[in-house]
C-alpha cells in the first residue's frame, strides 16, 4: 500500500511545471537577469573607455594643445616620440574626468600608438595644422582614413573632433574649407583603396571597412560616430604671453566627458 501512495507524486508535480504562467515568469526573470548582466558589462566597458586621444601629423600642435588644456600655460615642445597622458577635468563636476593621451604624429610611430590605445578611446581629437593644410592635405586625409576604417574605431564609434589649430596665423584655412577638402580627399582615397589588390595573406587591404555610403560622395555625416569641427589656437593670438584660444575645444570635451 505504501508504494502505491508514493507513486502519484511525480504526476502531481507535472501540472505545475507545465503551467504556462510559471514558465513565462521564469523566462521573464531570466531575461531580467540577462539584461542586467549585459548592462553591467556595457557600463563597465564604457567606464573603461575614458580616454581622449590626440591624433594628427607631426607639428600639428598636439603637444602644445595637450599642455594648454592641462596647465593653461605655454611651453616649448619637441616632436613627441612617445605618448603622454594625464587626467583632464572637463568641468567643475568632479566625476567628469577623462584621460587625455597625446600620441606621436610621426609616420613611423602613429599607427602602432593608435593600435595600443584605440580600444580605450571614448573620443578622438584629430588636430590639423590649418596653416600647412593645403600642402599636407593628402597626408592628413591618409592618416584620418586609416583611423576611420579601423574596425575597433568603427565598432566603438568614439566621438570625433577635427581641431583646426593655428588659427592665430592669417594664412590659416577655415574649418569649413578644411572639412570640404578632407571630404573630397577621403572620397578619392576610398575609391583608390577599394580597388586595392589583396595583400599577401589574402585579406583585402582596402576592403575590410567601406568608408561612408556606397555610391554616394563621402561626407562626414555618413560615419557611425558624431563628427564636429572647431577652430582653435594652442598658441593664442598673443603668442606665448597670452592664453590659448581653445574654448570651443574645452566645451566639446566637457560635453563628451
Amino acid at each position: 500500500g505504501m508504494a502505491g501512495s508514493a507513486e502519484p507524486q511525480p504526476e502531481a508535480l507535472r501540472p505545475a511545471m507545465a503551467d504556462p504562467t510559471v514558465l513565462s515568469v521564469l523566462l521573464a526573470l531570466l531575461a531580467v537577469a540577462f539584461t542586467f548582466l549585459l548592462w553591467r558589462f556595457v557600463q563597465g566597458r564604457r567606464s573603461r573607455r575614458d580616454a581622449v586621444l590626440l591624433l594628427g601629423l607631426c607639428d600639428a600642435g598636439k603637444t602644445l594643445l595637450f599642455a594648454r588644456l592641462l596647465t593653461g600655460r605655454y611651453r616649448d615642445t619637441q616632436t613627441s616620440i612617445t605618448d603622454s597622458s594625464a587626467v583632464y577635468r572637463a568641468s567643475k563636476d568632479k566625476s567628469a574626468n577623462v584621460t587625455l593621451i597625446d600620441l606621436p604624429g610621426h609616420e613611423s610611430l602613429r599607427l602602432q600608438f593608435l593600435e595600443r590605445f584605440k580600444a580605450a578611446a571614448r573620443a578622438i581629437v584629430f588636430v590639423v595644422d590649418s596653416v600647412a593644410f593645403q600642402r599636407e592635405v593628402k597626408d592628413v586625409a591618409e592618416f584620418l582614413y586609416q583611423v576611420l576604417v579601423d574596425s575597433s574605431v568603427l565598432r566603438n564609434a568614439p566621438a570625433l573632433l577635427i581641431a583646426c589649430n593655428k588659427q592665430d596665423v592669417t594664412m590659416a584655412k577655415s574649418a569649413k574649407l578644411i572639412q570640404q577638402q578632407l571630404e573630397k580627399e577621403l572620397n578619392t582615397l576610398r575609391v583608390t583603396r577599394s580597388a586595392a589588390p589583396t595583400s599577401l595573406d589574402g585579406s583585402a587591404t582596402g576592403g575590410p571597412a567601406q568608408l561612408g555610403k556606397k555610391g554616394k560622395d563621402f561626407d562626414f555625416s555618413q560615419l557611425p560616430m558624431k563628427v564636429e569641427f572647431v577652430e582653435c589656437s594652442a598658441r593664442g593670438s598673443k603668442g606665448e604671453e597670452g592664453d590659448a584660444d581653445v574654448e570651443d575645444l574645452e566645451k566639446w570635451l566637457a560635453k563628451i566627458a
